[in-house]
């Protein structure tokens, strides 16, 4: 006689292991923090084991780098939305968006007059933006990749491809550390499209570690290694330091 292993919504499993709510554990499954052993929990509504034994992700929170009176800036850890990051500091208004699993320099507005400079700075791509990452694969030397993106949305999920008739899109790379059949990278943006950098480092077979969308989990990571270094605009210069998940890869 066939043994059936008892099955259960993985969102209500984690509920009641940890004590949760079941719209508190599908939130946690829906932010990418929740693991069974080295593999993220992906679908919330997904069946497993009963006995299933599940590891949630700590979630930082995002820390001051400078603040005045016109501006805010902060380092936004991985896993917050960038709303998220943004609630705790009353009424300063976002400026740019950093992808959930992206960490690093978020700036948010505090005046409306540096808000709008800052904007028109952004539309006229007077931004030096820069981050760091690690990908796939050896890249030994420079590059630049002028691929137009072209961004839609499916279920309320945004997705980009490279296609000719979308928006132009300039990314240059440069490798900072080769280890094993891994590469750090510094980046720097020309244009700021939807999933731009994860997107033109796939297109050259050069995926961003841990990126579930664009390229493969790993089970060396527990996120997405793409952090947002440095930011300038309006006479700033505002940066913000890697975390530790940064050097896994060092050394070997």
């Amino acid at each position: 006689m066939e043994n059936r292993v008892s099955k259960e919504k993985a969102y209500k499993l984690l509920a009641v292991q940890m004590g949760l709510s079941n719209s508190k554990a599908k939130e946690l499954i829906d932010r990418g923090v929740v693991y069974v052993g080295n593999r993220k929990v992906a679908i919330a509504r997904g069946e497993l084991p009963v006995d299933t034994k599940f590891r949630v992700v700590k979630m930082g929170r995002p820390e001051p780098i400078f603040e005045n009176d016109e501006v805010l800036a902060v380092n936004k850890p991985a896993f917050l939305t960038s709303d998220e990051a943004a609630a705790p500091f009353g009424g300063a208004r976002l400026l740019h968006r950093l992808d959930r699993e992206t960490s690093g320099v978020l700036l948010l507005a505090k005046s409306k007059s540096f808000q709008k400079r800052a904007e028109a700075a952004f539309k006229a791509r007077a931004v030096y933006k820069v981050y760091s990452c690690w990908v796939q694969g050896i890249v030994s030397e420079p590059m630049t990749i002028e691929k137009p993106i072209k961004t839609v949305k499916k279920n309320g999920i945004a997705y980009s491809k490279v296609d000719r008739r979308g928006k132009e899109a300039i990314t240059h790379i440069e490798p900072v550390m080769i280890s094993g059949n891994r590469t750090k990278l510094r980046v720097v943006i020309e244009t700021g499209r939807t999933h731009q950098i994860r997107l033109h480092l796939k297109s050259v077979g050069h995926p961003i570690i841990g990126d579930s969308q664009y390229g493969v989990p790993s089970a060396q990571t527990n996120r997405m290694l793409l952090h947002a270094l440095e930011l300038k605009l309006l006479g700033y210069d505002f940066r913000a330091k890697e975390p530790k998940g940064f050097d896994v890869f060092a050394g070997g």
